[in-house]
């Protein structure tokens, strides 16, 4: 029996056809997961962010509706800042954040260049402690930390914080840009130092190579020293002091049945992080995956 050329390109159409129901099935249960999850993670966001804006009884009548003309309210939004102190808790924790991270990126980077670049005896015992360092909670060192920043005058202060959260995101931030400097081509270095650059010239030629991996360092900092309620309860209570985390802990504390109230300081206490992640976030999720790749 004789197979024909128009019997095998029937085959193979058949073939491809088969594979591009099977391909097209498979983007259907996956993308259908993804939108369940997505659904899963923001739907709760959503529902706080709408039922601020209403009044306690449509909140109670139905908290799944959406706000309309009769139960639209912004009475919550308005007893946060008359009776809270957010204003001031939005710059204290835009300082720490802000000067956290910049700390973070300088010492990471500088660090990270030393180890990649100088060949020393103590170069992988350096790399191991910072590896060491992303597996052991700081928050195990709670009461020694307490006792230095008592020592050098510090408490409830925004350089206590700052100190601290500096402290807590060097290991990562060092780990992941170390990755980063690996893939800077030597021959870059090379030509730097050949024109008479000197060591911190080179460094900041080799800078802009590794820029998605301090985007990347960036986001891991901003993250965590935003959302963090532990050390700011400890090291910095005052009113004067506080973060948004422990302002909208504390309000919502003393507002716990005034539910307008409540969820509008619960609002604006997440709603920048979301933002700021969302902005960042492509950035983020490139310099991880290009840092791991390389």
């Amino acid at each position: 029996m004789t197979i024909t050329l128009s019997d095998e390109n029937a085959a193979r159409t058949a073939r491809k056809s088969k594979d591009a129901r099977a391909w097209t099935a498979d983007r259907i249960v996956v993308h259908a997961l993804l939108i369940f999850f997505v659904l899963l993670a923001i739907g709760p966001i959503l529902l706080v962010i709408m039922n601020s804006f209403k009044t306690t009884p449509a909140i109670f009548g139905g908290p799944f509706d959406p706000p309309t003309i009769k139960t639209f309210g912004i009475d919550g939004y308005l007893r946060v800042f008359t009776r809270g102190n957010f204003l001031l808790n939005y710059q204290n924790s835009l300082i720490v954040t802000v000067v956290t991270i910049a700390l973070t990126i300088v010492t990471a980077t500088l660090a990270a260049y030393g180890l990649v670049e100088y060949k020393v005896r103590l170069a992988p015992v350096l790399g191991g402690l910072f590896i060491v360092g992303i597996m052991l909670p700081i928050r195990l060192g709670t009461v020694p930390i307490l006792e230095i920043m008592i020592s050098w005058n510090l408490i409830d202060t925004l350089a206590a914080l700052i100190l601290v959260y500096t402290a807590m995101s060097i290991p990562i931030a060092v780990t992941l840009m170390v990755a980063y400097f690996r893939t800077v081509p030597t021959e870059l270095k090379e030509a730097a130092r050949i024109d008479g650059a000197g060591e911190f010239r080179t460094f900041l030629i080799a800078l802009p190579v590794v820029k998605p991996g301090l985007a990347a360092v960036a986001t891991l900092t901003m993250l965590p020293v935003w959302n963090d309620l532990w050390f700011p309860l400890v090291l910095a209570p005052s009113k004067n002091n506080q973060t948004v985390t422990l302002g909208v802990q504390q309000f919502v504390g003393q507002f716990l049945s005034d539910y307008p109230a409540l969820l509008a300081a619960l609002t604006l206490g997440a709603v920048p992080l979301i933002v700021l992640y969302v902005i960042f976030s492509r950035q983020f999720i490139k310099g991880l995956s290009q840092g791991v790749g390389k």
